[in-house]
């Protein structure tokens, strides 16, 4: 018995998630749930949102504005390197010897925070005023 994998769950959502990848889509659904997972840990979170709201940092940089050490930072670097929420960058700094090691936010990474994670943060606001029941419109009163 074949399963019709055009039925749809209450409207506009298919039975299997995978199927609301476009079909072109350069990542599967597994990609997308380990991002949101990696950016799931606090201290990865709080990489990714200085990356996307201050732009690209060295290690150093990070380490001093999060208060990690050194090999902590570079373990959870790592992580979001590996989902493809941040990109490590090597240049050479003018007047300086060797390569310099720069982060920043990948476009994925961005879209993670800012449409993902910040949304929610920000709508808790219009939602407590929505549901507060400490404070009632004048027309009950």
């Amino acid at each position: 018995m074949a399963i019709d994998q055009t039925s749809t769950i209450g409207g506009d959502f298919p039975d299997d998630p995978e199927d609301l990848l476009p079909t072109d889509s350069i990542l599967c659904l597994d990609e997308y749930l380990e991002m949101h997972a990696a950016v799931g840990h606090r201290t990865r979170y709080e990489i990714c949102y200085r990356l996307v709201h201050g732009g690209e940092m060295s290690p150093k940089e990070l380490e001093e504005v999060i208060s990690i050490d050194d090999s902590t930072l570079h373990y959870h670097l790592n992580k979001l390197v590996d989902v493809g929420l941040i990109e490590k960058r090597q240049r050479t700094e003018r007047g300086q010897d060797g390569l310099y090691t720069y982060y920043r936010a990948t476009v994925f990474g961005e879209v993670t925070l800012s449409e993902g994670i910040d949304e929610l943060i920000r709508g808790e606001q219009a939602f407590e005023e929505m549901y507060d029941s400490s404070t009632t419109p004048e027309s009950e009163s």
